[in-house]
């Protein structure tokens, strides 16, 4: 499982957000499928995505491509959202970039229903 704020919902389903950098440790494996949730609690996920691949890197060392990757505007809007999540920007900091793609959209299947 794999949580993600309500705001990128709509950006992963229609494949704008494509990577996820996170702190701590590995969780993930390439070739895995993950599902997509709101919270621990949520009952029902949104979508199922597969893990392409997954490195280590410095939030300094991210790009403007990274930043669109992430689903937003520019690296710019990256690094605001970054410090209203966590508090700072670190840029030596140390995270987990996370490609992914989705395999299923939850979403789709309760409007079928």
């Amino acid at each position: 499982m794999i949580l993600f704020k309500k705001e990128f919902i709509d950006k992963i389903l229609n494949g704008t957000k494509t990577e996820t950098r996170r702190k701590g440790k590995k969780r993930w494996n390439v070739g895995a499928i993950h599902q997509l949730q709101l919270s621990w609690f949520d009952k029902e996920p949104f979508a199922k995505v597969e893990i392409l691949s997954v490195e280590e890197q410095q939030l300094l060392e991210i790009t403007e491509a990274d930043a669109i990757a992430e689903g937003f505007k520019d690296i710019m809007a990256f690094w605001t959202w970054w410090e209203k999540q966590y508090g700072h920007y670190d840029p030596l900091l140390l995270v987990w970039v996370v490609k992914f793609k989705v395999v299923e959209n939850l979403r789709d299947k309760e409007r079928e229903l």
